[in-house]
């Protein structure tokens, strides 16, 4: 468990301005990304001494150029207003492949060559073409890798959470946490149902869904977010918004889990008791629904809160890490978040942690609160998970008290 508390003013004071520069650069990224993503592996690959037959490097270039035009086409028709759904999956397929690309280009571009260079294996031309075959190999292995990844049901990750402010008759209580199951262009209904299965194995007493359920409105996504109706809990199913549910209809997707049997904590929460103590099971709709323009969506802590004991311990439900801030000025005891997916494609992580204060696991965040954010048992877009494995998460609450006898 990593400590970031967030109460020195100094430290803020430093890295808010980096943060905000670099948020701006953000901005800019959209544009200039797939070109990049293109034309550097094509450089890489064609042009750096391997001296290839003109045909071949002519054929290599309008690969590049094809893999550059098709990409933002079929994004956009897949995500924009006509919602195709085959041209969403070309388009994240090659997004998620030119990045990898990408990467590894850059990567053993410079080092594997530099490694050649030093051992003296080859002239220029060899060591060239060595590492034109090490990157497409490399990339191959990594996407068909991570595709098995995306699509296999998600290993479950246990582990035990001390809350100091826990009653002992609240001891051993088993909370399973799912999020950003993302359910969308790629039929995963068969999918969803072996998670599911595997939720029930765990004999939850609540389980949790942090929000990010599908791209898709309601309808159009339904039978893939059936399943989450078998889900079993000896207490509850607590529901919260993620940010995608506010590209589409939200609200639809509130109605639906209400329909399926779970309960949307929309800024508002439920009291969890067992052997005499309680917990306080408090939501919140993400902080893009601030924006939505949607009414009666916000991120709203106080009303989460409103009427609950403050001297009983909290378990808040929040799609986004960052509202750890507002959670811990609150004296929240444990946040659980989704939202980053362990940045999902290496290294993309780097590009997740300007926008989070955590990409995953467990972290304390002021005196008293802790913050527990899934890598996500879906995945968003490009069907690939690398080096960002999937998670179904058991959370063992533990009380520090010692039970009472009997």
């Amino acid at each position: 468990m990593t400590d970031t508390d967030n109460t020195r003013p100094a430290d803020g004071e430093v890295q808010a301005p980096r943060r905000s520069r670099l948020q701006r650069l953000m901005r800019y990224i959209p544009m200039v990304a797939p070109v990049l993503l293109w034309a550097v592996p094509c450089w890489v690959l064609l042009y750096t001494g391997q001296h290839w037959p003109l045909p071949a490097a002519l054929a290599g270039t309008a690969l590049f150029v094809l893999g550059l035009v098709a990409m933002p086409l079929a994004m956009g028709r897949g995500h924009g207003r006509r919602q195709q759904d085959r041209a969403a999956i070309v388009g994240d397929t090659l997004l998620g492949g030119s990045w990898v690309l990408f990467t590894w280009s850059v990567l053993l571009g410079v080092l594997l060559r530099l490694a050649l260079t030093v051992a003296g294996v080859g002239d220029g031309q060899d060591r060239a073409r060595i590492v034109t075959w090490a990157i497409l190999g490399t990339t191959a292995v990594l996407l068909a890798w991570g595709y098995a990844e995306a699509r296999r049901v998600p290993r479950v990750r246990r582990l035990d959470v001390q809350l100091p402010r826990l009653g002992a008759g609240l001891d051993g209580t088993r909370v399973v946490l799912i999020t950003d199951t993302h359910y969308g262009p790629l039929d995963r209904a068969h999918w969803s149902e072996r998670v599911c299965e595997t939720v029930n194995t765990l004999e939850a007493d609540l389980v949790c869904h942090t929000g990010d359920i599908a791209d898709g409105t309601a309808e159009r996504r339904r039978a893939q977010a059936v399943p989450l109706g078998t889900v079993r809990a000896t207490q509850a199913r607590v529901y919260v918004t993620g940010n995608h549910e506010y590209y589409s209809e939200a609200q639809g997707w509130v109605d639906l889990m209400g329909e399926l049997g779970w309960e949307p904590l929309r800024n508002r929460h439920l009291l969890l008791e067992r052997g005499g103590d309680t917990l306080v099971v408090a939501g919140v709709d993400d902080v893009t629904a601030e924006s939505s323009g949607l009414a009666g969506h916000g991120a709203h802590l106080d009303g989460a809160l409103h009427g609950a004991d403050p001297d009983l311990p909290v378990l808040l439900l929040a799609h986004q890490p960052k509202f750890v801030d507002r959670a811990a000025a609150a004296g929240i005891d444990l946040q659980l978040s989704g939202h980053t997916h362990g940045g999902q494609i290496w290294p993309f992580h780097h590009l997740v942690r300007i926008d989070q204060p955590v990409l995953a696991g467990l972290s304390r965040h002021g005196a008293r609160t802790l913050l527990y954010t899934s890598r996500g048992t879906g995945f968003w877009g490009p069907p690939f998970r690398v080096f960002a494995p999937s998670e179904i998460t058991l959370l063992v609450l533990r009380s520090p008290h010692p039970p009472t006898s009997p």
